[in-house]
């Protein structure tokens, strides 16, 4: 990285929010603790970036409240508030058929997979890393990190992805895009 782009990055803005003083016992304030993980970051040759479901949350891809019934509305009233609370718990539900389950997966992997851009929070991340030696192991499966331009080999998706389907019964190892199926 040449020198003047150094020494204009500033990662602090990334990593701050809201500093959790009332559950978190720490010595160094929490101010400093972004300061310095900014610098090590910035100082890095190489960076393992980690991460789950709170990022694509925090980006926006909520799995509940509002946008959970405004998409889902249908699902709720057929098998009850009690048991559809958010995209997670309902894909837990014991559907009567598998076309009612393939019907809520096909919307649940249309609506987190399929129609969503690239989240500006995931375009901040590679901007601020894309000129480093990153790697990327996540249990998301929105393929957020793929749609804000982090190359496919440097991530590991220990979950899979919505947009990868495989046989059920592992008659084969031949993994199709779920895509081409809608």
């Amino acid at each position: 990285m040449n020198q003047s782009r150094k020494n204009e990055t500033d990662w602090s803005w990334f990593l701050s929010g809201v500093p959790a003083k009332d559950y978190v016992f720490q010595d160094v304030p929490y101010e400093e603790q972004v300061k310095r993980v900014s610098a090590l970051i910035e100082e890095t040759e190489f960076l393992l970036i980690g991460a789950g479901a709170g990022l694509s949350t925090t980006a926006g891809l909520t799995y509940g409240g509002k946008r959970f019934t405004d998409n889902f509305s249908e699902f709720i009233e057929k098998y009850g508030s009690m048991y559809m609370t958010d995209m997670y718990a309902a894909g837990f539900y014991p559907f009567p058929t598998e076309e009612a389950k393939w019907g809520y997966w096909s919307k649940h992997s249309m609506l987190n997979r399929f129609l969503p851009p690239a989240q500006p929070l995931y375009k901040q991340l590679f901007e601020l890393v894309k000129e480093k030696d990153y790697f990327v192991l996540t249990t998301n499966v929105d393929h957020q990190f793929q749609k804000a331009g982090f190359q496919e080999e440097r991530i590991f998706a220990t979950q899979g992805d919505y947009g990868s389907i495989q046989c059920e019964k592992g008659c084969h190892s031949k993994v199709y895009d779920a895509e081409d199926f809608s």
